[in-house]
């Protein structure tokens, strides 16, 4: 092995270990988001019947399962675009399913999120994207101050260059990270990713799970991603969530995947469950 390989590995094995020993404190002081007893649906489509999950703050974990098992839909449920019908959702201590409008702006202000596809404003240029969300929840900013936040986070995500161009003239790698430019722009304590390689290429695929590993390690940012890429999965993740049969049914990392005994978790990185 190269030492450049013994290196990256020595590297990832210290993740983990400050990881665990994170979780570890976090198992004992409560988490900083968790799901506890969920249930939501859509008319008769019963979506989640009893949901828990708890995630720690600095970890990136992957939401992973069939399609229509509800994974995006936990992401809405975070941020209060939608409501269970049963159940508490927490973040950092407080119960977003009871919140007003206000105390969810507060929230919304701690959370930055990269939607399916980008979601980029058509009319708007580069920089008037990225700096929309601060321009929302800080009105106050200066106009240098904003110019010099969207700055910042174009050169984060490689793109220094493009605040002028329209998303027209972007290719969808660049729209991509256009997006993430602007899920950061509020300096967010929590990341939030739908689908974050959708549609890219090899290349930019990697380029956006590096951009991921890199944001937790520099900003130290709570990452939640849900996501159809095993690869990208099993790369980018502290620990992977499996949403099957209404409810999560396993977490845990790789290695822990990997030595699972649980059929359903099998059968699913076999590629046998897929579409519920």
């Amino acid at each position: 092995m190269s030492g450049l390989g013994k290196n990256r590995r020595g590297r990832e094995a210290a993740r983990s270990i400050a990881l665990k020993g994170a979780m570890q404190n976090e198992s004992n002081n409560g988490a900083f988001i968790r799901f506890e007893h969920v249930r939501k649906a859509f008319d008769q489509k019963v979506i989640y019947t009893d949901l828990d999950l708890d995630i720690v703050k600095g970890e990136t974990i992957t939401i992973i399962g069939g399609s229509g098992t509800g994974k995006s839909v936990m992401l809405k449920l975070l941020l209060g675009l939608m409501r269970p019908e049963k159940g508490k959702i927490l973040f950092d201590g407080k119960n977003v399913v009871t919140m007003g409008l206000n105390e969810l702006i507060h929230v919304r202000k701690r959370v930055g999120m990269l939607f399916q596809g980008g979601a980029l404003f058509d009319s708007m240029s580069v920089e008037d994207n990225v700096a929309y969300p601060v321009r929302e929840h800080f009105p106050d900013y200066e106009d240098d101050k904003v110019a010099k936040i969207v700055k910042e986070k174009l050169e984060v995500v490689g793109l220094p260059d493009t605040g002028p161009m329209m998303p027209s003239d972007l290719s969808g790698g660049m729209k991509k990270r256009v997006a993430l430019a602007r899920a950061l722009a509020t300096d967010p304590e929590v990341v939030l990713y739908d689908e974050p390689t959708t549609g890219l290429d090899p290349s930019n695929t990697n380029r956006i799970n590096e951009l991921i590993i890199d944001l937790q390690k520099r900003f130290h940012v709570t990452s939640v991603v849900v996501t159809h890429d095993m690869a990208s999965a099993f790369k980018i993740s502290n620990r992977l969530a499996l949403l099957y049969n209404k409810k999560i049914e396993f977490v845990g990392t790789k290695q822990e995947i990997d030595a699972s005994d649980n059929d359903v978790v099998k059968r699913f990185i076999q590629g046998e469950i897929g579409e519920i």
